[in-house]
């Protein structure tokens, strides 16, 4: 499965371990590395910049042939670590970046001359030229059927427009749950993929087992939109808390989006809020659930180790 993403990352299938907030940690991608794919942690699961720097080291010692690891960072203000976290990762190394919710144009710079490769979530053409254009090493192309915040197009839609359009490889993220997935995706001009939701039932994820076995119990149907989280739509399973609290804005931050001066500040606040929900329904067993998932949840069927579900994914 030689394609141009095995060979930036030097691994041996077309697959990266997507960051995934709260789930993802040093024994995933650790086990995804040996593996044979890339693994990815959002910089934000770690509080301080003294954890960022030890989980770096960990990964660090724990890389091996055929394996890939890297962080995704957060570059835009509501961020306010963003820059603190990229000099740490500039510091001690990695092998990518992948850049999410602004512009990469300062990561990329630096991340260079550090010899880290950078990555960059779009959802449009519009912003992977630009992503282009700033020298990114490839663009991420989140589609309407990834989990969490996601695109609007399709990944046929998606994946054609920008590997049409661009020089840098296309990886496409959102909807791949087996082989089958990664092989479509291929065939639409991506050069590798971004897979999620079907990690989150690892036995290596750092969630509850109600985490996990909600991923086996539920399906693609099971999956909805919410704006009670970040204020800006993400699938999240339908669980009967999710029912209960619904999925709309209330009515008086909808009222205060209307206004440009304190919009900026309702959005950072239902973040906040959205957040924490989503932090203890990972962290701890409880009524109150929002579990962030994708549709490629469809495709789990028990909680098994990474390297099998690696397996699974190339068999």
């Amino acid at each position: 499965m030689e394609t141009k993403l095995t060979q930036l990352l030097n691994i041996k299938y077309p697959i990266i371990q997507a960051p995934m907030f709260l789930v993802s940690n040093v024994a995933m991608v650790t086990e995804g590395m040996k593996a044979g794919i890339a693994g990815c942690i959002p910089a934000l699961n770690y509080r301080t910049l003294e954890q960022l720097r030890a989980a770096i080291i960990e990964l660090k010692a724990n890389k091996v042939e055929g394996g890939s690891y890297g962080f995704n960072l957060i570059v835009n203000k509501s961020n306010i670590k963003y820059k603190e976290q990229l000099r740490v990762l500039c510091e001690e190394g990695c092998d990518f970046i992948i850049t999410s919710l602004g512009s990469p144009e300062e990561t990329i710079k630096q991340a260079h001359k550090a010899g880290i490769k950078v990555f960059c979530d779009v959802t449009d053409l519009r912003f992977a030229k630009k992503v282009e254009q700033l020298g990114a090493d490839a663009a991420i192309a989140v589609n309407n059927e990834a989990g969490g915040h996601r695109g609007n197009l399709t990944p046929q839609e998606l994946t054609n427009q920008l590997s049409q359009a661009l020089t840098i490889p296309v990886i496409s993220a959102g909807g791949v749950g087996c082989k089958a997935d990664i092989d479509k995706m291929i065939s639409y001009g991506a050069e590798g993929v971004s897979v999620g939701s079907p990690f989150i039932a690892s036995v290596e994820a750092g969630v509850t087992d109600e985490y996990k076995q909600a991923c086996v119990d539920y399906g693609e149907k099971d999956i909805i939109m919410t704006e009670r989280i970040s204020g800006t739509p993400c699938t999240v399973i339908n669980t009967p808390y999710v029912q209960k609290i619904g999925t709309k804005q209330t009515w008086i931050e909808r009222v205060l989006n209307k206004n440009k001066k304190l919009k900026k500040w309702v959005k950072m606040i239902r973040f906040s809020i959205g957040m924490k929900a989503t932090e203890n329904a990972a962290k701890k067993a409880t009524y109150k659930t929002v579990w962030v998932a994708g549709p490629s949840i469809e495709h789990t069927k028990a909680i098994l180790p990474v390297k099998d579900i690696v397996a699974n994914l190339v068999a």
